[in-house]
Parts: structure tokens; C-alpha cells; sequence
């Protein structure tokens, strides 16, 4: 029985690594060309996962954002790079991969709906 919760919550940390790696990419997607500094993605991150039941370390997340980002933009062509500032990171828009994720994450916000439109039907009462 123990051996198999602790296989449970390894199995459960790294789908929620997975997640917040996605959460990384989206988030440097809404940035666009300016990018974002790595305490503000930080930020971001720790806003979406910690909930009132699963709470995180801040200093937890900020370390791994701040691995991540560093693993993730050691090469010219790699899919982040850093940007002029200190701290500042963006997706490389050379890289062909993170051109498909840009037009992924574009595709899943939802689009502006037109208000609906008010019933001109004649009321019975």
C-alpha cells in the first residue's frame, strides 16, 4: 500500500511538471516580442497551481521557472531566448517550433462572441 501512494504522487508530480511547463510557454506566448522577466512568470505560474488544497513554495516554483528557462535557451536556436534586459525571456521567433506554439495557444483563447441578440418576439402576457 505504500509503495503505491508513493507511485501515485511521483506519477502526479510529473504530470503537474508537464502542466507547468505548458503554463511557461503560454505565458510567454501572451508576452509576445517584449517577453517576461522570470519573477513575473514566476508569479504567474504560482497564481495558476497553488490552490487551497495543493499549496506550493513560491521559491519552489521560481527555482524551477528559473531552470527551465535557463535549459531551455543555452542555444541561438533553441525555443526561448533571452532578451536584451536582465532576467527577460521570450519565445525565439526564428525557432519554427515555438512559431507552431504561438499559432497552438492563438487557436485555443477563445474568441470574442457577439452579444446575443434580444428576443423582438411579440410576449403572450
Amino acid at each position: 500500500m505504500l509503495l503505491h501512494a508513493a507511485l501515485f504522487c511521483y506519477s502526479s508530480y510529473f504530470f503537474s511538471i508537464l502542466d507547468i511547463d505548458n503554463k511557461i510557454l503560454r505565458f510567454l506566448t501572451e508576452a509576445g516580442d517584449d517577453g517576461l522577466s522570470v519573477q513575473k512568470i514566476s508569479r504567474h505560474v504560482f497564481n495558476e497551481c497553488n490552490t487551497f488544497f495543493e499549496t506550493i513554495l513560491f521559491e519552489d516554483v521560481h527555482r524551477y521557472v528559473q531552470s527551465f528557462l535557463l535549459r531551455n535557451s543555452k542555444n541561438p536556436d533553441s525555443m526561448i531566448e533571452k532578451t536584451g534586459e536582465r532576467g527577460y525571456y521570450r519565445l525565439n521567433p526564428d525557432n519554427k517550433e515555438s512559431r507552431q506554439l504561438i499559432l497552438l495557444f492563438r487557436d485555443d483563447t477563445p474568441e470574442e462572441t457577439s452579444k446575443p441578440q434580444e428576443d423582438l418576439s411579440l410576449s403572450l402576457f
